[in-house]
């Protein structure tokens, strides 16, 4: 499973603004972005700038530091759920070259 950067900025922002109870309209509005490529953004299908991101993270009240830290740790669990699993080993049943 790959995981896309732009899909987790996507949810991010997406999780901020409805922790706050706001609209994507009140959002768009308040960052000078268009409410399309703003929807466009929180589905991941459009890559952000780092200026539109900060816009963004200004409208939400919400420091982009802090955005980058909450997108690194859903990267980091994505990866973590979706790395395979090493297969226990019964040593008992290991049988050692002569």
């Amino acid at each position: 499973m790959t995981v896309l950067l732009r899909t987790e900025i996507g949810e991010s922002l997406r999780a901020h603004r409805q922790e706050q109870g706001r609209t994507l309209r009140d959002v768009s509005a308040a960052a000078r972005v268009s409410l399309g490529y703003l929807s466009e953004i929180e589905r991941g299908e459009k890559e952000a700038s780092s200026e539109l991101l900060a816009s963004v993270c200004r409208a939400l009240d919400v420091p982009l530091p802090t955005l980058l830290i909450d997108v690194a740790g859903r990267i980091r669990r994505a990866e973590l759920a979706a790395a395979p699993v090493p297969l226990p080993v019964d040593r008992k049943n290991v049988r050692t070259a002569a």
